[in-house]
């Protein structure tokens, strides 16, 4: 899957969603209830910029167009990690590039959550394929970075049948990206559905205690097989570590 931090601790969960060279559908357009929890509307989200030069203006853009929505805002910030590791930061997404390899993923989007709150987030494009000839374009850029960022608000995607005809929005698989650059309408009304309701506390831009990174590279550490769909090419897993302590993965498989 992806390279990423240390083992969980505490009450947090960690949930991966990843970009993939192909794809089947899916239904759901939140991701399983995730979202930040905060006392207010609009929130901020801090989007940490850890990008090499041809990837920045990508992530502008990105945040320019989720912060278009009534309930959330995001500001790029510079990055508190390095590109490579991605090493997430209580409250606030970490957005990353690098060769992570032939890993099967264009890009990976990943977010802690204590019960359905998330904590921090990361996001990671892999510059072994837009190093290719296929992908190496900013329509390819841009609908990968605008999908990713939009996973870390607890979004998932819209379709994902690539042959499907594009629905204008970043969150729908496509052979051909160039109308599927940004957020569409419902997008930003699935933001209002998910952020609908206020928390007591917050976990934006906050500590959250024994949140931490989790090293789950390899598909051993996802634990149990939950739900199998698409023919094999979705499988959601999770694995439970006691005590509220439990890292779900939902993946889509190359």
């Amino acid at each position: 899957m992806v390279p990423l931090s240390r083992a969980a601790k505490s009450a947090s969960a960690v949930a991966v969603a990843l970009v993939l060279l192909q794809v089947p559908s899916s239904a759901n357009h939140s991701w399983n209830g995730y979202h930040w929890a905060r006392t207010a509307n609009p929130f901020l989200v801090d989007l940490g910029d850890n990008l090499s030069a041809t990837w920045k203006p990508h992530l502008a853009t990105a945040s320019s167009d989720w912060s278009q929505s009534t309930v959330l805002d995001t500001a790029v910030v510079s990055g508190g990690s390095n590109k490579r590791n991605c090493r997430p930061t209580d409250g606030r997404v970490e957005v990353c590039n690098a060769a992570y390899g032939n890993t099967g993923w264009l890009g990976v989007a990943q977010v802690w959550v204590s019960g359905s709150h998330i904590t921090q987030g990361t996001v990671k494009m892999n510059d072994t394929y837009f190093a290719s000839a296929t992908y190496n374009t900013p329509e390819w850029r841009q609908f990968v970075v605008c999908q990713e960022v939009g996973h870390t608000f607890g979004l998932d995607h819209q379709d994902e049948n690539f042959s499907n005809p594009n629905l204008g929005t970043c969150m729908d698989y496509t052979n051909d990206p160039s109308t599927n650059q940004h957020p569409n309408g419902h997008d930003y009304d699935e933001l209002v559905t998910i952020y609908s309701h206020l928390d007591s506390t917050t976990t934006v831009g906050a500590a959250a205690p024994g949140a931490s990174g989790a090293v789950l590279d390899n598909p051993s550490q996802w634990g149990q097989l939950m739900k199998v769909s698409h023919g094999g090419k979705t499988q959601v897993f999770e694995r439970d570590f006691g005590n509220g302590q439990r890292v779900v993965t939902f993946v889509i498989w190359a």
